[in-house]
């Protein structure tokens, strides 16, 4: 493993600062990793980008109080800013729970505003995310079928309980529901092609997702688009499609849980809390656990 020094040496000290969790872990495991600096002052955008990229991760998250007591808050994936990451928020959480003390913390983005709600103890830490507003709308046909040939899939893997959507919640994300968790299983695509599909439509992720009853979910989550080939746990895309569930009349009972990173050795769960006020915010919860503090350490 590279040093922090080598990686880059005019960023050692902005690494050492940056703090590690793996937000939805499940069962002391999995979970996605996330960077985590909070600072007096936020860094140049430049320079938060260069440290993300350092860093590895999916994303990594800077935040910084301002003086009415709320919270600035950016995500960088190694690739670009991103306008919300919920994963990140988690690892957020978990961070100002241990050096601040549980709390709600309201958080201010590039584009909404939200809240982390979080506590900590010797197993780890809790945090809940409360969302920027859901908004969703049936997608494209020719988004479908070009998303469907990347994946090597047809029209007969989809669940028609579950239609084609753009759903957003801070982010853009296309939701495809499988028939077969055998199917979702199998999911693999070219990369390139992937990030120049998403790109072009402007995605956030493609989240995948197969019903295994009305209250739980599979789910794989395609983040080429910002140069991950996938993500174990995505809280924005979880968001997103819990509004889409919302909006689609799905007997949710309020509440759904989501596992993701399964078949990446990862696994994560992820709690969604749905009201039923058409696009409003979800609440999403979970847990976190510090990792390693080497760049692109994994769980």
């Amino acid at each position: 493993m590279t040093s922090i020094e080598t990686t880059a040496p005019d960023l050692a000290g902005d690494l050492r600062d940056i703090r590690r969790y793996a937000a939805f872990s499940a069962g002391g495991r999995g979970g996605n990793p996330a960077g985590v600096m909070i600072a007096d002052h936020l860094p140049a955008a430049d320079k938060m980008q260069r440290i993300a990229a350092n860093v590895g991760y999916s994303e990594t998250v800077f935040a910084t109080r301002e003086a009415d007591g709320q919270w600035r808050v950016r995500y960088f994936s190694p690739e670009a800013e991103v306008p919300f990451c919920g994963h990140a928020t988690i690892a957020l959480g978990a961070a100002l729970a241990e050096t601040v003390g549980a709390g709600v913390f309201p958080l201010r983005l590039n584009n909404a505003q939200i809240t982390v709600e979080a506590s900590s103890d010797d197993t780890g830490s809790q945090a809940a995310l409360q969302s920027p507003p859901t908004r969703s709308r049936p997608a494209a046909e020719e988004l479908v079928a070009e998303t469907l040939a990347l994946l090597s899939m047809g029209h007969d893997d989809l669940d028609p309980r579950i239609p084609p959507a753009i759903a957003e919640a801070g982010a853009t994300h296309l939701v495809l529901a499988l028939k077969t968790r055998e199917r979702l299983a199998a999911m693999s695509y070219d990369f390139e092609r992937g990030k120049e599909l998403m790109l072009a439509w402007e995605l956030g992720t493609i989240c995948l997702v197969h019903a295994a009853s009305r209250d739980e979910f599979n789910a794989r989550n395609l983040f080429a688009s910002h140069g991950v080939y996938e993500d174990p746990a995505t809280g924005a895309a979880a968001a997103a499609f819990a509004g889409y569930l919302r909006d689609l009349g799905w007997p949710h009972q309020g509440e759904v849980a989501i596992r993701q990173g399964e078949d990446m050795g990862a696994p994560s769960r992820i709690t969604v809390a749905i009201p039923s006020a058409a696009g409003s915010p979800i609440r999403v919860s979970g847990r976190a656990r510090p990792i390693g503090a080497e760049p692109g350490a994994r769980p």
